[in-house]
């Protein structure tokens, strides 16, 4: 049951990136970290104090260190790169697309303060389009973890992974929820609980809000399917058939537009298997705000309420 899905604090996401990357710095000499002037937003200085002569200050230049990066592969490096998810992706398309992802360099593309929860920064900072960026690019690995935890090994995770990797995390205190202990798979699905009624796959921050949700659906006699879609590509294309095929119908929710991101990689793997119909929690084709997180996340529909009316919605639509 998801009741027994319990937070035991509180810990920003981004803070399990900075714990992460040192672990997998100590067991791993090639693996080296680049910012572009934000290395106390991604957590970077207990890396910084433990390998100095492994991190590399790029200034807010953020293309050149995604060309630094891709250049320094040819080395066998293994570099981190780190910024804001805007500047990580809408700023740098073109160095990711020609000298990362064409080239198939081994970058890790590591981004922080994504959607809207970043908050007060507002608009320009809070990108809402990245996951749809990088899912178009051919090769590339797209990763949204879930909570402090699950960043942190998601982090060590793709330092062995060979390939371009956007690992995509966030800004606010949030929920700890998962295993500290349980080892992070790419492409591997993570399922809270199985149920006959609706799926709900979610990403990122809205794992918590879909369980929430869930709990909430249950007491009202609902039989919900819950599912962490961590890895945005490879999708997990046989878990989201195995669950709608048994609900027959579904919920996406992400911190991201709907157009381009979580939802669409699933409605196409339905389309493509066993269409269903789906509703969609998401920001609706617009830009974000400044506001807190909470604010903005009630405003732009993505809440705990916004996921079981949108339950409840396509469960009438079967």
């Amino acid at each position: 049951m998801l009741q027994a899905i319990q937070s035991t604090g509180n810990k920003d996401t981004r803070s399990g990136f900075g714990e992460g990357i040192v672990e997998a710095a100590r067991k791993n000499s090639n693996i080296v970290a680049l910012t572009a002037d934000l290395a106390g937003s991604l957590k970077l200085n207990q890396f910084i104090k433990e390998f100095p002569d492994r991190f590399f200050q790029c200034g807010i230049a953020e293309a050149n260190m995604m060309s630094i990066a891709a250049g320094m592969t040819i080395g066998g490096k293994i570099p981190f790169t780190t910024t804001f998810a805007n500047f990580s992706t809408g700023r740098v398309y073109d160095q990711i697309r020609q000298s990362i992802a064409y080239s198939g360099k081994n970058v890790k593309i590591c981004a922080s303060h994504a959607g809207v929860t970043l908050g007060e920064d507002g608009a320009t900072h809070q990108i809402l389009e990245d996951i749809g960026l990088m899912k178009m690019l051919p090769g590339m690995t797209v990763v949204v973890p879930c909570d402090f935890n699950q960043t942190k090994a998601a982090t060590i995770e793709i330092a062995d992974f060979v390939g371009p990797v956007y690992l995509r995390f966030g800004r606010p205190s949030w929920p700890i929820f998962t295993n500290p202990n349980e080892k992070f798979e790419i492409g591997k699905a993570q399922v809270f609980s199985e149920g006959t009624d609706v799926s709900i796959f979610a990403c990122g921050h809205l794992v918590w809000n879909a369980i929430q949700a869930g709990i909430i659906l249950q007491e009202k006699g609902c039989s919900v399917e819950v599912i962490n879609i961590h890895t945005i590509k490879p999708l997990d294309e046989a878990a989201i058939i195995n669950s709608i095929r048994k609900t027959r119908c579904a919920v996406t929710a992400e911190e991201h537009n709907i157009i381009g991101g979580l939802g669409d990689a699933i409605a196409q793997c339905a389309a493509k298997n066993f269409p269903i119909p789906i509703e969609y929690v998401g920001t609706k084709d617009t830009f974000g705000e400044s506001g807190t997180p909470m604010q903005l996340l009630k405003k732009y529909g993505l809440d705990i309420p916004d996921i079981v009316a949108a339950a409840e919605k396509v469960m009438a639509k079967k």
